[in-house]
């Protein structure tokens, strides 16, 4: 993943079973840098597409299709505001009917709850939207009778309510091709330390050596 090679790095005292002394360090990432999308660019559009994420597309394989590397990965990750991609990212079809089956079992096609179905007058005319959440047992004047009544009521299932959440993760947002360099350039800067006691350069800091403080 790419994302690494930009993050600063960070030395730390080892605690390697061969280090030579308790003045060794090692050198690692440094993790707890975070780069997130600047607040007010979020509500700038023009910087963005609408992206819809196919069936079996990964971050990796979004990357590719839009900017021609896999290592990009961490753009659109970051541009769509995903931290967990284990929970914020659409599984597969196949994945989701075992995580739905796992979580349901036997209940896996059993009703959730229950949501209206459109339903019009002779003219056309919208009397009830679909989608409104409603008891099994809703019922409203049938339209052309007002003596009779219908229960424009379907229910939804465990699956059903499953696989909605999952393509409501399927519409994200992603940064057009052409401010991938600009936004390269703000995390790098982003990424520099400040001079501090801990500063070594703008790409390193060194912690405080606890091998000689702690008593």
């Amino acid at each position: 993943m790419g994302y690494f090679r930009e993050l600063p790095n960070l030395r730390y005292p080892s605690f390697l079973s061969d280090k030579v002394s308790s003045l060794d360090f090692v050198e690692v990432k440094n993790i707890f840098r975070k780069v997130k999308l600047r607040d007010d660019l979020q509500s700038n559009f023009t910087l963005f597409n609408k992206y819809e994420i196919d069936e079996g597309m990964r971050p990796d394989t979004v990357a590719e299709e839009l900017y021609g590397s896999p290592e990009f990965d961490w753009i659109v990750l970051t541009v769509a505001g995903i931290r967990n991609v284990r929970n914020e990212w659409p599984l597969n079809n196949r994945d989701l009917y075992n995580y739905a089956e796992d979580k349901y079992g036997t209940s896996l096609n059993s009703n959730r709850f229950f949501e209206t179905t459109e339903v019009k007058d002779t003219d056309g005319r919208l009397i009830l939207p679909k989608g409104k959440v409603v008891d099994q047992n809703f019922t409203i004047p049938k339209p052309g009778t007002p003596t009779a009544t219908i229960n424009p009521v379907v229910g939804i299932s465990n699956f059903e309510y499953e696989t909605r959440l999952n393509n409501e993760k399927r519409n994200i947002f992603v940064l057009r091709e052409e401010y991938i360099q600009e936004f390269l350039n703000d995390m790098r800067e982003i990424m520099t330390y400040d001079v501090s006691s801990e500063y070594v350069n703008k790409n390193m800091i060194q912690t405080e050596n606890t091998n000689i403080t702690l008593p």
